[in-house]
């Protein structure tokens, strides 16, 4: 007969990795650790042909290395889920900080690719900031905007809308026009859900609209790939249209695991156009499957954000998800013609050791955030 101690529910265990177990939210873990999986199998199918057709000797260069990121990238996942509240706000400033000293480094060294100053090499290595910036700003402003409850003299929205400024201007700078609609995108949805009053909210929609005709006309890449978007026959659209091709070829079931030739043809097949090769290789199942997971996290993250009672975690919580999100949604439109092209990964499943890293610690936070506070279980207090 078992003893009384091994009957006992495991929430007696007052143990740290205990309290992590029984707050952390699992379905959002699994889901996120499965995409990291997933995309491990689709570096298998599209690694290699990026690696021929770059001329790497080792057939298997980016598939190696996409397992160094999703190893690192889980890793970063899992860490951060154990932070607490006062801990997230806290590493998100050093994350912020170390980004921006990294993006200044970016504007006197840093490594051009296509027209763009995004990349800085550090023994061999390409680092892109701009992607582990973005859930640090949104831990961020979430915090301060919460302090108006406690300290209601105090500039808080002002000083969050300065580290934003900040972010942004630096982003304008490599030029990178994509992150920065993410991350304004992310910055506004998360001053809306802290309560700002709606006239900044309208202020940020018609200064943003203003932004992008300005953007429009400054850079000709940008008015490129809008103008061929509305009139494709005026421009190259190779991409897009071997991408809609693969989608199309692949039907309902696919055309089979390595089958697809749309990696071979393709350069970005293994990063941006990823979703492409899935499509052809394993169907238009296997492509709603994979929205449909995307969708689960963003749609019961935001859920389960909305019922916790305190403004910080509420907040960054919902703006970590919805970025998350947007990102998905952005590269899934690109690579079905619903929106003019932009080089922006697949969260979790793109090659990218910067996007594997910068959406882990994404994700990281967010479920640090919802540890024990959707229910109200736990009464720990956060600084």
């Amino acid at each position: 007969m078992p003893s009384v101690a091994t009957t006992l529910p495991y929430r007696s265990d007052q143990s740290f990795l205990s309290e992590w177990r029984r707050t952390v939210d699992w379905p959002l873990l699994l889901a996120g650790i499965g995409l990291i999986l997933f995309g491990l199998l689709l570096s298998l199918a599209a690694g290699p042909a990026a690696a021929a057709r770059i001329g790497y000797s080792n057939s298997f260069h980016f598939v190696e290395r996409h397992l160094v990121f999703a190893c690192g990238g889980l890793s970063i996942l899992l860490v951060a889920s154990f932070f607490r509240q006062d801990w997230v706000r806290r590493f998100a400033a050093l994350v912020f900080l170390g980004s921006i000293v990294l993006m200044i480094a970016i504007l006197l060294f840093g490594h051009e690719v296509k027209g763009a100053q995004r990349w800085l090499r550090i023994a061999g290595i390409s680092i892109q900031p701009s992607e582990f910036i973005k859930p640090a700003l949104i831990v961020l402003v979430g915090w301060l905007l919460a302090q108006r409850n406690l300290f209601p003299k105090g500039p808080w929205a002002l000083i969050a809308l300065g580290l934003f400024v900040l972010a942004l201007g630096f982003l304008l700078l490599q030029p990178d026009i994509g992150q920065s609609a993410l991350l304004s995108a992310g910055f506004a949805i998360t001053f809306f859900v802290a309560g700002t009053p709606w006239i900044w909210i309208v202020s940020f929609g018609v200064g943003g609209g203003m932004l992008a005709v300005l953007l429009y006309f400054i850079f000709g890449h940008v008015q490129r790939r809008v103008n061929a978007f509305f009139d494709p026959s005026a421009y190259d659209t190779y991409q897009i249209d071997k991408a809609s091709e693969a989608i199309s070829r692949g039907g309902l079931l696919g055309v089979g695991p390595g089958e697809g030739s749309v990696k071979v043809s393709l350069p970005d097949a293994h990063t941006d156009f990823i979703f492409a090769v899935l499509s052809e290789e394993y169907g238009l199942l296997a492509a709603i499957s994979l929205i449909f997971v995307f969708f689960f996290i963003v749609i019961r993250g935001i859920y389960l954000s909305s019922r916790i009672e305190e403004s910080y975690p509420r907040a960054s919580a919902t703006g970590l998800f919805a970025i998350f999100g947007l990102q998905a949604a952005i590269n899934l439109a690109v690579n079905v013609s619903l929106i003019p092209p932009k080089g922006m990964t697949l969260p979790l499943i793109s090659y990218g050791g910067s996007s594997m890293v910068g959406i882990a610690i994404t994700l990281g936070f967010a479920l640090a955030l919802l540890r024990g506070r959707v229910n109200r279980r736990y009464d720990d207090d956060y600084d």
